[in-house]
């Protein structure tokens, strides 16, 4: 058993890659596809003619954006990466298990994490699975990876609710545009401002909870404790920083003119991108673009869909591209151990 289940784990991650290039694909065969002319020769033609005609579409939309754009947004991905690769770190010291594990492990172990969780969606299986291969091989239990997996989701949701709190508060009007989406946002700028009050005492409340040392929470032989502070410290830090990283590509997309301002294109993406990992749709197909268009009618729907294209192509393409060899060496480093293990010399 041990060794089918050896080799079960590669041929995982072998499918994991392969659905990934699949979901690629169907993603840009579908955003090229929103032209009707654009359809009618993507209908006609064939798999290689598809990939020419995508490109050229791409292209089209992508080349009024000025380099600087292109530039910054490069550097707000590697922001935001890095900020991703800071909830692994957070994690581990929250489980005092950092120590022999250095930073570029765990940076590689994120990257890859993200990449596939953002394009594939499901991000608690796609996401669990890679820290299970990657951080049991450093020997961390199931269940500690299980809480690092937990927390790290922790992180990014409490990131969410600080800096949407904050967006709230200051530009409550945000949400009056998507009452035409869902009569759930049809709320007036008091009570968006209130609930934005709301989610920032909580975030005090959490903070309280770890200056007290709540005791842990105890189920059977199970112990979740509370985050001591010197992580919630770390948290208010690395959850900002990836979001606003994240953000500033969409923001350094956008022409200059008709350009709402970084707070307004940071509220959208927080509603748009959380309102897409809810509903599991990869990458935000959809979703992202009716949020955008929604809240910013003032600017062309072309360049929302432009910027939104570079933000995919920053965060969720280049990385999944990137990600694809890391875990081919990854897994063939893990068949040579299994193939060749240690041999323990004869008495």
């Amino acid at each position: 058993m041990k060794r089918i289940l050896d080799f079960f784990w590669p041929a995982l991650g072998l499918f994991a890659v392969l659905w990934s290039v699949k979901l690629l694909y169907e993603k840009l065969l579908r955003e090229a596809a929103g032209d009707e002319k654009i359809r009618a020769i993507l209908e006609a033609g064939g798999l290689w003619s598809d990939i020419k005609t995508i490109a050229s579409v791409i292209g089209g939309k992508l080349e009024n954006i000025p380099t600087h754009g292109y530039v910054m947004a490069g550097a707000c991905t590697l922001l935001a990466y890095a900020a991703l690769a800071w909830y692994d770190r957070i994690a581990l010291i929250h489980l005092k298990r950092e120590r022999g594990i250095s930073w570029l492990y765990i940076s590689a172990c994120s990257f890859v994490t993200y990449a596939l969780s953002h394009n594939i969606g499901a991000t608690v299986f796609s996401g669990g699975m890679v820290r299970y291969r990657a951080y049991t091989a450093k020997g961390l239990s199931v269940a500690e990876v299980a809480i690092l997996v937990a927390l790290c989701s922790y992180t990014f949701a409490f990131g969410t609710t600080l800096l949407l709190a904050f967006v709230l508060i200051g530009e409550p009007q945000i949400l009056a545009p998507l009452g035409n989406l869902s009569p759930w946002f049809g709320i007036d700028a008091h009570v968006a401002r209130g609930v934005g009050i709301a989610m920032l005492c909580f975030c005090a409340l959490y903070t309280v909870g770890s200056w007290l040392q709540l005791p842990p929470l105890r189920f059977r032989s199970f112990e979740l404790a509370y985050p001591r502070l010197n992580v919630v410290v770390r948290q208010y830090m690395a959850a900002p920083l990836e979001l606003i990283g994240a953000a500033g590509i969409i923001y350094f997309a956008l022409p200059e003119q008709g350009n709402p301002g970084f707070f307004i294109v940071l509220g959208a993406f927080l509603l748009s991108f959380s309102a897409g990992l809810l509903s599991q749709v990869p990458g935000g197909v959809g979703v992202m673009e009716a949020v955008f268009l929604a809240i910013m009618p003032g600017l062309p729907a072309t360049d929302v869909f432009a910027a939104l294209l570079v933000w995919r192509l920053f965060y969720l393409i280049l990385p999944l591209a990137f990600s694809v060899p890391v875990i081919l060496l990854f897994e063939r480093a893990q068949l040579a151990k299994t193939r060749h293990p240690m041999q323990t010399p004869a008495p």
